[in-house]
Formats: C-alpha cells, structure tokens, sequence
C-alpha cells in the first residue's frame, strides 16, 4: 500500500514537471540566446579597444611626424642664415679679388713705366750710361744697388699679388661649393617637409575613418546591450512564472497525494475490520472463515446472522521489504548518486630564461678609421644601412653602434647626447653638430658624414663650413 501512494506521488509530480517543461525550454532558448548575443557584445567592444588602440598609434605618429616636420622647418631656416652668411663671404672675397688684381695692376704699371725710362734712357747701353754719368765707383755702386733693388721689389710685389689671387681664387671656389652643397641640402629638406605633411595628412584621414568605425562600433555595442537587457527581462520572468508553475504544480501533487493516502488508508482500515471479523458454525463454535469458505461451509456471524466466508477473509500477501540503491528526486527522477567525477590536478610549471649581451668603446681614431671605409656609399634620407644608404644621423648612429654606444636617431636628438665640448678643443671622434645635420669629426678641421643625395658619405676638409652648434664627446 506504501509503495502505491509513493508510485502516485511520484506521478503526480512528473505531471507536474511536464506542466513547467514548455516554459523551462524557452528559457534555455533566452539564455543561449543571451550569451550569443554577449558573445558579440564582448566581440565588439574588443574591436571598439583594437581601433581606440590603432587611433592612438596614429596620433602618436602624427605627434612624431609633427616634431619631423617642426625639426625640418627649422633645419631649413638654419640653413637659409648659412647660405647667406656664405653669399656674404663670397662676395668679401669677390671684393679681396678685386683689391688684389687691381694692386698688381698698378704694381705692373709702374714696372713697366720704369723699364720703359730705362729703355728710352739708354736701352741696351743703359748700364753703359749709369757707369758713365757716375761721379765715381761709389756713386755707381750706389745707383746699380738702387736698380737691382727696383727689380727685385718689382718682382717680388708681383709674386706676392699673384699668390694673393690664387689664395682668394680657391677661396672664393671653396664658398662657391660649400654654398651649393648647403643649397642641395635645403632643397632635400624642403622635399622632406612635402613628404612629412603628406605622411600627416594621410594618417589624419586614417584617424578620420577610426573614428567612424568607432562610431559603428559603439552603437552596435549600444544595442547589443540593450538586446540582452530585453533578454534578461524576459528570462527573469519566465524563471518566476516556472517557478510559481513549479509551486502550484508542487502543491497540487500534495494536496492529491494526502487525499490518496487518506483514501488508502480508509480502505485499508475498513479490510482491517473485515479481516478481525469473527465467524461460527451452526453448533456456535468458532471457525476459520478460510476453511469455512474452501469446504463450502455455512457460517454465521456472533448475532446469528449467515454470512459468506469468503467475504470476511482477505488474501494476505507478503511483501518482501528490502532497501534499494535507486533513489528519486521530487520530480520522480532517478538520481545516480555514484555519477561523480573526481577533478583532475593538472600541475603547471614555466621556465624563463635570461640574455646577456656585452659592448665594447673603442678611441676616436677607432671611430674614424672605421667610419671612412664608408667614404662613396649612397646618402639615403631615414636610412641606416652604412653600405646601403644612410642618412646623416643614421651614420653616426651604425658606426658608433659598432663601439657599444648606443645615439638617438635623430640629429636633434644626439645634440644632447654624450659630453659638450667646445670646437677648439675637439677631439677625433667627436660629434660636430650643426642645425639638422651630424658629422664626425676627424681631426685637422675635416669631418666624414653622410652629406646629401648628391655626394654621399664623403670627407669634407672644413668642419667650420656652417653654424656649429654644439659638440658631443661619447662617455
């Protein structure tokens, strides 16, 4: 009777689990549907940092191109006073040219006035003459002292004037090519600042368009989270009708499980007072109801009355009871309780490994020698190849590079690096540092760098060429 009012409880409880399965699977639906959409939500605010990230890279490059650009504007200023101060030295030595060939000029002049006196004087015989109109040896002593004088100032003022305008000659050559060389240098440096802006205007647009997608992305963001808003609404209130479904179907279950068993449990008592009935035979003794009913007996109840043996006997069975490993939850379910796993351990180790690296200096004369076994290779504007192409900072940098100092890239920059020294004390090895470009100094005011596109790396023999700025000795 127990194991009957169990099995319809248990009934009554998978009926009621059916009643809630329809809400319970939308739910999950909603659910799955949640972290889909979560899923994406994630997914594009990963993409919303990416482009915040890449608009930032470029606001820093456009940052660093911006200082390029500034840097090479004032390269080009610097070099526009160099060009002009070397116009003013060329034209000083245009005007010293000048003085020069017009003094031996007029020294020529007088040279040829006075050969002239003495050939119209006495021409071959005017030796013969001055011998003859002197007073006495001692007057012509005097006077042909006085003659060879004449020549030998004649001749030296001559050379000296003629050493004068060969000096100012090659004077005036050397500004005329460093004035060129300074001009090319310009003009590479104002192809730099047209390429710097182009560089900028074309990373700004890409900013632009970042800015766009972020745009996008954020409002897909926005209704992502307003999608899973509307998802969660809805899961809370699926989850509170299954829930109130769960409660009432619960509470049906045992409201009609207790009426069952009070039911059982009335039968059950009035078989009781049917089984307890007494019966006798017609002398009065009493009998087995059993017996009564298997021989066909008459029986009769305690008031006399005749009765039917089989209706006052009841069928007893044994019901075995025992203990069973199979256990239910309150829906009726079969719960497993050997169906667990143990978590497995999983141990993790890492190793790390270390890096060494050692540099070496080495003298000036080291960094020169070094550096002019590069004289003739290509000038190439942001490279640091030394047999590839270089530019002039980008020189400096590989070859110190190869002494274990380790310069900025830029020329601005390696004005500030190592130890300022002053020009008259600089050493071979040194840094010369002008507006926008950077050499080594040799020694003897010759400098190796790399110059322009025309030229390449190249030795020049005056350091002093242009506005130095400052000089850096490595420390």
């Amino acid at each position: 009777m127990k194991k009957r009012i169990v099995c319809l409880t248990l009934a009554l409880m998978m009926t009621a689990t059916q009643v809630v399965s329809v809400s319970a699977s939308r739910e999950d639906e909603l659910r799955e549907e949640q972290a889909a959409t979560s899923a994406q939500l994630d997914a594009t605010y990963a993409q919303i940092d990416q482009l915040y990230s890449a608009k930032q890279q470029l606001q820093d490059e456009i940052n660093s191109l911006d200082a390029n650009l500034v840097n090479v504007m004032v390269s080009i200023q610097t070099l526009e006073g160099d060009i002009s101060n070397k116009e003013a030295d060329i034209q000083q030595t245009q005007a010293d040219l000048q003085k020069a060939q017009n003094a031996k000029d007029k020294q020529y002049a007088a040279m040829k006035q006075r050969i002239q006196y003495l050939y119209e004087k006495g021409g071959n015989e005017a030796w013969f003459q001055m011998m003859m109109s002197a007073d006495n040896l001692s007057d012509l002593l005097t006077k042909a002292e006085y003659t060879q004088k004449m020549y030998d100032y004649d001749r030296q003022s001559l050379e000296k004037y003629a050493n004068t305008i060969t000096q100012v000659t090659n004077l005036g050559n050397q500004y005329q090519q460093e004035k060129a060389e300074l001009e090319g240098m310009k003009q590479e440096y104002e192809a730099q600042s047209v390429d710097l802006q182009n560089q900028i205007d074309t990373k700004k647009a890409n900013s632009a368009d970042c800015d766009n997608e972020i745009a996008y992305a954020q409002e897909m963001a926005n209704e992502y989270a307003n999608l899973i808003q509307e998802q969660q609404a809805e899961i809370e209130q699926l989850e509170a009708e299954r829930i109130a479904a769960e409660e009432e179907a619960r509470r049906q279950a045992e409201a009609e499980a207790a009426a069952a068993a009070a039911a059982a449990a009335e039968e059950e008592a009035a078989q009781q007072e049917q089984e307890d009935q007494t019966v006798y035979d017609e002398d009065g003794n009493e009998v087995d109801a059993s017996e009564a009913a298997e021989n066909g007996d008459t029986v009769y109840d305690e008031d006399g009355n005749e009765v039917d043996p089989s209706q006052t006997t009841t069928e007893t069975t044994t019901e075995d009871s025992g203990s069973s490993d199979v256990e239910y939850d309150e829906y009726g379910n079969v719960i497993d309780s050997d169906n667990t796993v143990d978590p497995d351990t999983v141990d993790t180790s890492s190793s790390s490994s270390s890096s060494s690296s050692s540099s070496s200096s080495g003298s000036g004369s080291s960094i020169v020698d070094y550096a002019t076994q590069f004289v003739g290779n290509p000038y190439v504007w942001g490279g640091t190849s030394l047999t590839g192409g270089a530019d002039c900072s980008g020189f400096t940098q590989s070859v110190y590079a190869q002494f274990g100092y380790s310069l900025p890239r830029t020329s601005y920059e390696q004005q500030n690096w190592g130890t300022e020294v002053s020009y008259a004390d600089a050493q071979p090895g040194d840094l010369i540092c002008y507006g926008g470009h950077v050499a080594i100094y040799m020694g003897n005011g010759q400098i190796v760098h790399a110059s322009n596109s025309r030229d390449g790396i190249k030795i020049s023999n005056n350091a002093a060429y242009r506005t130095i700025l400052s000089v850096r000795r490595p420390s």
